[in-house]
């Protein structure tokens, strides 16, 4: 049974992914000023998203070691370009997939 820090941990994650993306597809639009530049809906939203992802991650380090919290942080590498591959159409390249799979070769070797 996975603990709760650790869902804890890998919702911080992708809350944190979540947060990047958005962050980007902002700033890869037009805005009609500086000021609205900073402040729109999104980067509002996206920095909101990354201090929620900050609050549970503090909250899933109450109950992990910290050795393992690098591990589940890792996630956000794998996270981050399936959901720039699903939102912002970048493509995976092979040098992607290749990073990503040590990624994961990390964590299993970590934890066998």
């Amino acid at each position: 049974m996975i603990n709760k820090y650790v869902l804890l941990l890998l919702s911080s994650v992708f809350i944190a992914a979540c947060s990047q993306i958005l962050l980007k597809k902002s700033a890869k639009e037009e805005h009609s000023s500086k000021i609205k530049e900073y402040l729109n809906l999104k980067v509002i939203v996206g920095y909101g998203m990354m201090f929620a992802s900050t609050i549970f991650s503090i909250l899933g380090f109450r109950g992990l070691d910290y050795k393992n919290g690098p591990i589940i942080e890792a996630f956000g590498y794998i996270f981050i370009m399936i959901l720039s591959r699903i939102f912002l159409k970048e493509k995976i390249t092979t040098k992607k997939v290749i990073g990503n799979s040590l990624i994961i070769l990390g964590i299993i070797v970590f934890y066998i």
